[in-house]
């Protein structure tokens, strides 16, 4: 079953239908559905699709040579071509008369084995695309050599694409569709423990409860998910064993760049440059106060929500894992800490209900931005937060999120009332209050008198898509 990536999908047909050459790069996180977007894509077309591998040169060109024959020579003899240029040639020249879809998929692993690679498809991009009509698409999951070595503007491919696609993760809506059978709550859940990574939720078993998947997956030795963060790692970058203490100190609660290095023992600036590679990763996201555009209150944390569901409860508790007692693992996480991980992960569900709300133009307030705030109270010398505040110009919303099983009350509404008047700035203000439980009778009697309060209960942000 093909979920999400309708946007990117009808793009690349789109793409398709046009005359002449197009060339759009693909790239995301392990995971997250580049293959599955690019396999539907392909459906009832006639398509080259080429996986490089971590090899040599040789054996890529070979792979390489098999599929070019298979789909444009099958009865040929399956001789490799003598050099990647003569393959790249060959396929060029015969898109000259029909449409034909030219797909290397892991280009980093092909570039990797071969410098020149990027070199010899520039200059059969600069002799063909005019008269050509190949469909050419790179794909990788390096992002940082995507970006860097072919979107790059030292790459010899700069400029030569004609679209480009960064795949991220399902937000909970698309997630949701991958979990039939499961609850509303239940898929929250689910979303808190994969981050919406579609091969994760994929795994997912709608015949056993939610303890039971998110047991099987990451409190067994041979579950999915045990080992997958450190995978990652290790197929990503160079020191992983660095990058884990990072991620892992902020995991624990290490948010400025000091208590990071000290906690990890490395140097203030080989912290902020590791602390760069695993933003452009996805992993980790550097966050201020939403209102403000340079602050010393700059913070790190993580950014995904199975490396922040691993960290904080399978990695501490390894050695009982490993021991045979996940189980027992599994059961405290659920009993103790699962509610506040979920309640954090629900804040995000919000933001993202937001922005589907502001396209279908369904908000008191057209904002321009949207995100957290935290910071000083000075009448009573304390810090204050706020769950999101979404603003433009003089106008903003102030939002509170609660997942709790209890009926959100008004001392929520009174308390967020109150901390909007923190912003005198803001002339034209309106409060929206989200809840898994739904609300009070007063506070929602309040909400029907009021133009300026908004109630969004957890039916409706499953409804919004609709």
């Amino acid at each position: 079953m093909f979920v999400g990536r309708k946007r990117e999908l009808e793009t690349l047909n789109k793409g398709y239908n046009r005359p002449g050459f197009q060339f759009p790069v693909i790239y995301g996180r392990r995971r997250v559905g580049k293959t599955t977007l690019i396999n539907q894509f392909c459906i009832g077309k006639k398509a080259i699709y080429f996986v490089a591998v971590q090899s040599t040169a040789k054996e890529n060109l070979e792979i390489l040579s098999a599929q070019i024959l298979a789909v444009l020579a099958p009865d040929a003899p399956k001789t490799p071509f003598p050099s990647f240029r003569e393959a790249v040639e060959y396929v060029f020249s015969r898109a000259g008369k029909e449409r034909l879809i030219f797909v290397i998929d892991e280009y980093p692993y092909l570039a990797g084995s071969d410098i020149s690679v990027s070199s010899v498809l520039q200059a059969a991009i600069d002799k063909y695309q005019v008269e050509s009509k190949l469909f050419l698409i790179l794909c990788g999951s390096s992002m940082s050599f995507m970006e860097k070595q072919v979107l790059g503007y030292k790459s010899p491919l700069y400029g030569r694409r004609t679209s480009q696609f960064k795949l991220l993760p399902f937000d909970y809506l698309e997630s949701a569709e991958m979990l039939p059978g499961f609850s509303d709550e239940e898929k929250i859940i689910l979303y808190s423990a994969t981050g919406g990574i579609p091969e994760y939720l994929s795994r997912v078993d709608a015949t056993v409860s939610v303890q039971e998947n998110i047991r099987e997956m990451f409190f067994d030795p041979a579950g999915r998910l045990f080992e997958e963060p450190s995978n990652l790692l290790k197929q990503e970058l160079k020191m992983p064993e660095t990058y884990n203490a990072i991620i892992a100190a902020i995991a624990g609660g290490s948010s400025k760049l000091n208590e990071i290095a000290t906690k990890v023992g490395i140097e203030t600036s080989q912290s902020s440059k590791m602390l760069s590679t695993l933003i452009s990763l996805g992993i980790v996201r550097k966050e201020i106060p939403i209102t403000e555009t340079k602050s010393k209150k700059s913070i790190y944390i993580l950014n995904d929500w199975m490396f922040i569901f691993w960290y904080r409860f399978v990695q501490p508790e390894i050695s009982r894992i490993t021991a045979g007692l996940g189980g027992d693992v599994c059961d405290e996480v659920f009993k103790e800490h699962l509610s506040s991980h979920v309640g954090r992960a629900f804040e995000d569900c919000v933001i993202q209900y937001m922005w589907r709300a502001l396209k279908k133009k369904d908000l008191p307030v057209s904002f321009k931005k949207i995100g957290r705030w935290w910071g000083n109270n000075p009448a009573l010398r304390r810090e204050e937060d706020v769950d999101f505040i979404a603003y433009s110009d003089e106008a903003a919303i102030f939002g509170e999120c609660k997942w709790r099983n209890v009926k959100t009350g008004e001392d929520v509404l009174n308390d967020v009332i109150r901390k909007a008047g923190l912003f005198p700035g803001f002339t034209g203000v309106h409060y929206m209050l989200f809840s898994k439980s739904g609300f009070s009778d007063t506070v929602i009697h309040r909400a029907a008198e009021q133009e300026d309060i908004t109630l969004v209960g957890f039916e409706e942000m499953f409804t919004i898509q609709h």
